[in-house]
């Protein structure tokens, strides 16, 4: 399911989302800059497990080995569908959440969202060697933070399968469970699988999404605007 647009008007203009959007875009172009450098550059300012839980038996010790790659995985991405996928999500729903939280919070909320889904990540492969990039976490949890605030909002939703192709209209409510679900049975899928394998961190998407529904009750906001669009 690939959202193209929602139905819940942003009073604001959502300077955060957009500056997100540019730094995780630069940073990619940076990191295809690097050619055959890319590769350490992942290494060490991606988020490996092992080396988060065993920081301090490591050169640069909490600082270099836990507290950085933490920040600056969440920014980083594998792939030009990685990151376009990403920041697709994130402008389709970040820009409502800003607008409930105001531009300041909104980063704060999306830095915290990401901590926690990479800290669920770990949970459940500690002894990982593999580093995790991806803004994924962070978005998931705007995703659950949608959820709360807009459920009712229509999603116009593009769906292939095989060759079938439909642009169906939904509710917020109906899509976000949908993709939770999916996170939850192909996260399960994995970890019951028992082995270290790359790919999508399944746990960290739904680590973000859970933070996102908590915070967004914590953090002082506006009420949700009204959906005038009931219909695209």
């Amino acid at each position: 399911m690939i959202p193209l647009r929602d139905s819940t008007p942003s009073g604001t203009v959502p300077i955060a989302t957009i500056g997100l959007i540019a730094i995780n875009s630069v940073v990619w172009l940076y990191e295809v800059s690097l050619g055959p450098e890319l590769n350490r550059f992942v290494f060490e300012y991606g988020l490996i497990p092992l080396r988060f839980v065993t920081a301090g038996r490591y050169e640069g010790g909490v600082w270099s080995n836990a507290i950085v790659p933490l920040m600056s995985s969440m920014f980083m991405h594998g792939g030009w569908m990685h990151v376009i996928g990403n920041m697709w999500f994130l402008w389709i729903f970040g820009d409502n959440i800003e607008d409930r939280l105001g531009h300041v919070k909104f980063i704060l909320f999306y830095i915290l969202c990401g901590i926690g889904a990479a800290i669920l990540h770990i949970v459940f492969d500690p002894a990982s060697k593999l580093p995790m990039v991806g803004a994924s976490g962070a978005i998931s949890g705007v995703l659950g933070a949608y959820l709360i605030s807009y459920p009712r909002a229509r999603v116009l939703t593009l769906f292939i399968i095989f060759v079938l192709i439909r642009f169906v209209e939904i509710p917020a409510y109906v899509f976000l469970i949908f993709w939770f679900f999916f996170q939850l049975l192909a996260g399960t899928a994995q970890y019951g699988a028992g082995q270290e394998v790359g790919g999508v961190a399944y746990w960290a998407h739904m680590g973000g999404f859970v933070v996102g529904i908590a915070l967004l009750w914590i953090f002082p906001k506006r009420p949700p605007r009204p959906n005038f669009m009931a219909r695209f």
